[in-house]
C-alpha cells in the first residue's frame, strides 16, 4: 500500500460529539465500556473500533494510533473500549481468552446501533492487534477490515516464547504494566502486593540482578496462594505451558485463518519484537485466507521502527532519516484510505496498488512490492570458519562463500549459565536506556567476550542487498541435556563498528518441533536451525557481513540452565559447546539476496 497525497480529511470541518463510558453488553451480560467520537448531525457512518487492555482514556493509547477526531472528519465514527476486566470494563482480564466472543459482540454492537452505517474497521497495535484477529477469527458479519499494527500470528512463539526461550524481559515488563495500573491507579484494591511490586521495578532497573532470581518460577510477583488477590497469575500459566500444545493452539489466529473473510493490512517494524508474527500474519493468510478476496487484498508495511505507535525515524543508535518515521508516511492517513476503500466503498485504487511498501535499511528507503518477500530473491550461503579459533572479535573466524574442504573443524567455548552474555540491542520491545538498550547498538562490547564466536566476512566488492528471512543451520554438540544456541546477524562497516540487524534464538530440545519436547544426547553432533526473523537490508560495498554465535541473550530471553529441567529448577550447569564448520559438518547461515 502506497502512501496517498489525499488531504481531504485536513480540509473536512466535521464536529464531533463524544460520548463517555458508554455500556456496551456481552453474550453473558458483562459490560464492557467505550468512548464514543460522532461525527455531529450525521445520521449514518462506519465504524472504527478500537479495543484495549491500557486505559481508553489514556492519550497516547487513545490517539496515537489513528487520531478520532481526524477520523472524525474523515465521517467515521470511532468507538474506543476497555476490554474485558480493564480499567471500567467489568470482569476479569486474562489475555487473549475473551477477546474473540467479546471481539464478535462488541462488532456487532457497533454495526447495529443507530448512528451506524452497519459497516465496522477495527484499528490498533500490539495487543490491540490481537484483539482484531481474534474477533475476525470469529467472522462477524459487520467487520469489512482490520488493521492490525505490530502484532503475532500466535502467542506462543515470537509473543511469550521464542525459538522454545522464554522472553523474560518483554513478559516481566509488560506484565508489571498491569500490576502497576491495578495497584497504583486503584482499579481494584490489592495493597498488600505493593512490596512484591517493587521488588518486580527494581528488578527491571537491574536485570543482570536477575541472574540471581532462581528457579524463575518464584522470581516474579504475580502471583500469591489465594487466586483472586493474583496480580497477573496468568504469567505462572505461561510457564506451565512450555511447548505450543492446545492451550496456545486454542487463541492463536494462525489456527483460524481460514475463518477470516475480510482485507487486512499488517504493519511491522524491523526492530519490533513482534516482527515474525506480522509477516506471518500476512504470509499465512495470503495462503489460507478463507475468500478468495481476503488472500488478494493482504497487505504490508515495514519501517525500520522499534515497538511503538506513530514510529519515529531512529531506532537505538541508528537514525534512518526523516523520511522514515510514521509521521512523515502519514500512517494515519493510510489507515483512512485503507478503511475509505473496504467501509466505504470508494474506488480509491488500493485493490490495484503492490500489497508491500517496505523501508529497506542500509540504503534508506522506501519500496513498493507486488509481494514479499520480492520474487526476484535466491538463497546465498555463508559458510563459518577458522583455524586457531573464532572465539571473540579476535579470534580468526572467518564467513566463507564455499564450505570448508577440512575434515576435521570445530570452535569451542563454555557456557555459564551464571555469567550469561547481555543482551544488546535487537528487536526486544521496550527498553531502558543505559540498562537495557533495544533497535540497532555497537556490539563491540559483546565481541570481546571468550564464549561468543565471531566469524567476519571479506570487504564486499559490491552492495549486497538481502529481503526475507534469515536462518542459521549449525551443526554442534553440547556436554549436557539442554542447551541454548543464539545467531545474531551484523554489518560491519568501513571503521569496523560492528551492528546488529537481525537475531534468533533455538532451545536445543525444541530443534525438531515446538510442540514437543526432545533433548539432545550428550555429545552427539547435531544439525540445529535457528530462525533469525526477517529483515530488508543492503550492505554497502566496503562493508562486511559478521555473525555472532553463542548461548545465551539475556535478560531478552531466560538463561538455559543446561539441565533440561523445568521452570522450577534451580540448579546450573556449565556446557561446554562446539561448533562444527568442516566438511562433513557445514554450518553456515542463509542470506536471502535480491538480484537486481
Amino acid at each position: 500500500m502506497i502512501p496517498s497525497s489525499n488531504n481531504k480529511d485536513f480540509r473536512n470541518s466535521e464536529s464531533c460529539t463524544v460520548d463517555i463510558n458508554v455500556p456496551i453488553p456481552m453474550r453473558d451480560g458483562t459490560k464492557l465500556y467505550a468512548d464514543i467520537y460522532r461525527p455531529e448531525g450525521k445520521p449514518k457512518s462506519p465504524v472504527l473500533l478500537m479495543r484495549s487492555p491500557y486505559g481508553k482514556h489514556t492519550p497516547a493509547y487513545r490517539s496515537m494510533y489513528l487520531d478520532p477526531l481526524r477520523a472524525v472528519g474523515r465521517g467515521y465514527v470511532v468507538v474506543v473500549q476497555d476490554v474485558r476486566g480493564r480499567h471500567m470494563s467489568e470482569g476479569e482480564f486474562y489475555p487473549y481468552i475473551n477477546e474473540a466472543q467479546d471481539g464478535y459482540d462488541t462488532v456487532e454492537w457497533c454495526g447495529s446501533q443507530s448512528w451506524s452505517d452497519g459497516n465496522v474497521g477495527m484499528f490498533g497495535i500490539s495487543y490491540h492487534g490481537a484483539t482484531q484477529w481474534l474477533a475476525a477469527s470469529e467472522g462477524p458479519p459487520s467487520l469489512k477490515a482490520i488493521i492490525p499494527g505490530v502484532t503475532s500470528d500466535d502467542y506462543y512463539d515470537g509473543w511469550t516464547y521464542l525459538g522454545g526461550a522464554f522472553q523474560l524481559w518483554w513478559i516481566t515488563q509488560w506484565l508489571v504494566g498491569f500490576a502497576e495500573n491495578d495497584i497504583g491507579r486503584g482499579y481494584t484494591k490489592r495493597p498488600d502486593r505493593t512490596r512484591e511490586l517493587e521488588e518486580m521495578q527494581n528488578w527491571l532497573l537491574d536485570p543482570m540482578q536477575m541472574s540471581e532470581s532462581l528457579p524463575l518460577k518464584e522470581m516474579s510477583a504475580f502471583s500469591t496462594n489465594n487466586s483472586e488477590n493474583d496480580l497477573c497469575g496468568f504469567y505462572y500459566d505461561w510457564l506451565d505451558h512450555p511447548t505450543y500444545d492446545d492451550y496456545w493452539k486454542s487463541f492463536a489466529p494462525k489456527e483460524k485463518f481460514h475463518n477470516v473473510n475480510i482485507p487486512v493490512l499488517n504493519i511491522a517494524g524491523w526492530h519490533d519484537i513482534f516482527i515474525r508474527g506480522s509477516i506471518n500474519c500476512y504470509q499465512g493468510m495470503q495462503q489460507k485466507g478463507g475468500s478468495e478476496l481476503a488472500r488478494r487484498q493482504q497487505h504490508l508495511i515495514v519501517g525500520p521502527w522499534l515497538h511503538a505507535p506513530l514510529p519515529p525515524p531512529q531506532a537505538g543508535q541508528q537514525f534512518y532519516g526523516r523520511t522514515a518515521s510514521g509521521a512523515y508516511i502519514d500512517l494515519h492517513g493510510m489507515q483512512l484510505d485503507w478503511f475509505d476503500r473496504w467501509l466505504k466503498g470508494e474506488n480509491n485504487g488500493i485493490d490495484t496498488q503492490p500489497t508491500a511498501y517496505v523501508f529497506v535499511m542500509g540504503k534508506n528507503k522506501w519500496q513498493a512490492e507486488e509481494t514479499w518477500p520480492p520474487e526476484d530473491v535466491t538463497s546465498v550461503s555463508y559458510f563459518i570458519s577458522s583455524e586457531e579459533g573464532a572465539n571473540s572479535k579476535n579470534g580468526d573466524g572467518k564467513l566463507i562463500t564455499l564450505p570448508s574442504n577440512s575434515t576435521e573443524s570445530s570452535d569451542q567455548f563454555i557456557y555459564d549459565p551464571q555469567n550469561p552474555v547481555p543482551s544488546l540491542g535487537g528487536a526486544y520491545g521496550y527498553g531502558i536506556p543505559g540498562v537495557f538498550e533495544v533497535g540497532v547498538q555497537d556490539q563491540s562490547v559483546i565481541e570481546n567476550r571468550q564464549d561468543v564466536l565471531v566469524y567476519t566476512s571479506e570487504v564486499l566488492d559490491e552492495d549486497f542487498e538481502i529481503a526475507g528471512k534469515v536462518t542459521m543451520k549449525l551443526w554442534a554438540k553440547t556436554s549436557v541435556a539442554d542447551t541454548d544456541w543464539t545467531a545474531k546477524l551484523l554489518d560491519v562497516d568501513k571503521n569496523g563498528k560492528s551492528t546488529n540487524v537481525c537475531d534468533g534464538v533455538l532451545r536445543a530440545r525444541f530443534n525438531k518441533s515446538l510442540e514437543t519436547e526432545c533433548f539432545v544426547n550428550n555429545n552427539q553432533v547435531e544439525c540445529f536451525e535457528i530462525d533469525l526473523g526477517f529483515t530488508a537490508m543492503s550492505f554497502f560495498a566496503g562493508h562486511r557481513i559478521r555473525v555472532q554465535i553463542s548461548s545465551s541473550n539475556f535478560p531478552a530471553f531466560d538463561r538455559n540452565l543446561n539441565t533440561g529441567k523445568g521452570f522450577d529448577d534451580s540448579q546450573v550447569i556449565i556446557a561446554e559447546q562446539t561448533i562444527f564448520h568442516d566438511s562433513k559438518y557445514p554450518s553456515f547461515i542463509s542470506l536471502p539476496k535480491v538480484n537486481r
